[in-house]
């Protein structure tokens, strides 16, 4: 059998709002939200500080003010934040060439054998964070696991700033008090129809056994009791390929669906833009998003024989797709997105069909 893997997932620490306090020495100390400000505005970040009020990312910014009225609110600069990124990125190269970048502020690198020849993955961690906090000025923090999932939960435990390591022989004992929504995949949903069972930590949902959670889940049952045991054997994937690409805008005011029509085909035009960067593979699905006034999330999609092959056809498809939306007309939306995803390579696409029959 093959060793053990030594995967570190390293977690920037409050990373736009750290870049802010960095580059303006008047921010450090207080609470800052990195958001524009306006009733449509959510928040891309909050500083440790503002977090203490209940700020979290994702937050309409209007909440966020009412729960920290004192916050100072800072404009989003993602260019900066991106060379920022980019250094970090650097820094990771140095170990290995096994780097699964998830975001701008967080990625997987599979360690188990390093560049630098590091007596350890905790060793290979250390030197990294040591290197982002004296060049990038930044902190950052970090998990270290026999896989992906594992080394994602340890990066929150020592939060800001520190690291965990979660030792093969550890495994079992670490999950086992851990809420089972600790787990990939198990969202609100999944996690109330646990709790109809009883269960509620990852110890109660591997005690549960395999065979039940299978006749009740089907293979995700199955998939569920593997993570009670720890175990996931997904490989750090150093370049992965694009399944989605996509756009997606918020409309300065609520509208109607009869007015996204405009928004629909220059959102399209930025997805199709986007997928023809992928010279061996297409995009055989148009996904449409719309998001309401109440913040409801509609998607319809549309899979045709044959992949999109001109602009004006994903956009034939979209609107299509809007005619499928079958809430009352008063309905207003503030959000519209166009993608394309489940991309195949040319050479998997089913073939065309001729006109002349077979």
């Amino acid at each position: 059998m093959a060793p053990p893997r030594k995967i570190v997932h390293v977690d920037m620490d409050a990373f736009y709002a750290s870049v802010e306090q960095r580059d303006d020495p008047s921010l450090r100390g207080r609470p800052v939200v990195v958001a524009w400000r306006g009733a449509r505005s959510v928040v891309c970040a909050a500083s440790y500080e503002a977090r203490t009020f209940g700020v979290r990312s994702a937050m309409p910014a209007l909440r966020a003010e009412k729960l920290c009225p004192q916050a100072v609110f800072v404009p989003p600069d993602f260019a900066r934040y991106k060379a920022v990124s980019r250094q970090v990125r650097e820094i990771f190269a140095r170990h290995t060439d096994l780097i699964e970048p998830l975001s701008l502020d967080e990625a997987y690198l599979d360690v188990t054998e390093n560049k630098l020849g590091l007596a350890s993955a905790t060793a290979v961690a250390q030197a990294i964070r040591d290197a982002i906090r004296e060049e990038t000025r930044l902190t950052a923090s970090a998990g270290i696991a026999p896989n992906k999932f594992l080394a994602k939960i340890a990066s929150d435990w020592r939060k800001p700033d520190g690291q965990f390591v979660v030792k093969p022989a550890m495994v079992l004992d670490f999950l086992a008090p851990l809420p089972v929504g600790k787990l990939p995949g198990v969202g609100k949903v999944m996690e109330a129809r646990l709790a109809a069972l009883g269960i509620a930590t990852v110890g109660q949902l591997r005690a549960h056994g395999q065979p039940d959670l299978e006749r009740r889940f089907g293979r995700w049952g199955r998939r569920l009791h593997e993570l009670s045991l720890g175990q996931d054997d997904h490989a750090v994937e150093s370049e992965r390929p694009t399944t989605q690409v996509s756009a997606e805008d918020t409309f300065a005011v609520d509208v109607p669906l009869e007015a996204t029509t405009e928004a629909i085909g220059q959102l399209a035009a930025k997805a199709w833009s986007g997928a023809l960067r992928e010279a061996e593979r297409s995009g055989r699905t148009v996904v449409l998003k719309l998001k309401t006034s109440d913040f409801r999330i509609l998607t319809r999609s549309h899979t045709p024989l044959q992949p999109p092959t001109t602009l004006a056809e994903v956009i034939a498809i979209a609107l299509d797709l809007r005619s499928r939306v079958e809430l009352p007309a008063r309905t207003r939306y503030r959000l519209v997105g166009v993608g394309l995803a489940n991309f195949r390579r040319h050479d998997e696409l089913p073939p065309q069909a001729s006109l002349f029959g077979p």
